[in-house]
């Protein structure tokens, strides 16, 4: 299986736009009664090929929501991003989630399903073909998403890995 080569980003300066993938009512019951919770996922990203993604618990569902925001700005990670696509096909598997990102042709669009499209599009990938097999799992699609996009490696870094030239990488 192929290596992450995960770029770890600090939130310090960047301007990051927030999206809420899924917000869940949890219960817990007690001899007094019920006592309600949330769990909100949410991905941050500053469509510029920087993306993070985190998980918030809390009585209420803005301070779920914060929470999350707070955790995914310290899970930010670096996508490489050419000409709106990403550089190559890639597969990735978490849990029962399965997830296939191909790059696309310019003015395709971001064909992705409800969690996979919040991610790429905080990526700031605009061309894309997506497919998510398996579990429909929001935790586990952010999580598999996530993964195959650290997977990723941009044609300098083959070339260099390779100790080919840049030409000989896109050639064959």
């Amino acid at each position: 299986m192929a290596k992450q080569h995960i770029q770890r980003v600090k939130a310090g300066d960047l301007e990051l736009k927030e999206k809420v993938v899924a917000i869940n009512r949890v219960t817990k019951t007690t001899k007094g009664g019920r006592n309600f919770s949330f769990s909100a996922l949410v991905v941050v990203g500053n469509g510029k090929g920087v993306v993070g993604h985190g998980l918030g618990k809390a009585k209420e569902v803005q301070e779920a929501i914060n929470k999350g925001i707070d955790d995914a700005k310290k899970n930010l990670i670096r996508v490489p991003i050419i000409h709106g696509t990403i550089p190559h096909e890639q597969f990735a598997k978490e849990g029962a989630a399965k997830v296939l990102i191909k790059p696309a042709a310019h003015g395709t669009g971001v064909i992705a399903g409800g969690s996979m499209r919040a991610v790429l599009e905080s990526a700031g990938i605009t061309d894309v073909l997506t497919k998510s097999l398996g579990s429909t799992n929001p935790h586990n699609v952010v999580k598999a998403t996530f993964k195959a996009l650290s997977m990723l490696r941009e044609p300098i870094q083959v070339a260099r890995d390779r100790h080919i030239s840049l030409k000989k990488v896109f050639n064959g």
